[in-house]
């Protein structure tokens, strides 16, 4: 089981839930690994901003595939 409690995401704004919703949609149990080579890519490309935001959809995509709730729940 992954350990929630390490990977709280950071969401700038709306767009990175939705980036995590189409990869999902189109990459399935891969998703995370898309958005981690398109990390790759940004780093490759020395864009960090775009680095940083990947690096945080492929965290989420891994915390939204988890069974169950995570984080606090009221």
């Amino acid at each position: 089981m992954l350990d929630t409690a390490m990977l709280s995401p950071y969401i700038a704004d709306l767009s990175d839930l939705a980036r995590a919703h189409d990869l999902m949609a189109e990459y399935g149990p891969v998703a995370a690994e898309e958005a981690t080579a398109r990390a790759n890519q940004a780093r490759d490309r020395d864009n960090v901003v775009q680095f940083c935001r990947w690096r945080q959809v492929a965290r989420l995509v891994t915390l939204l595939e988890q069974p169950g709730a995570w984080g606090t729940i009221h």
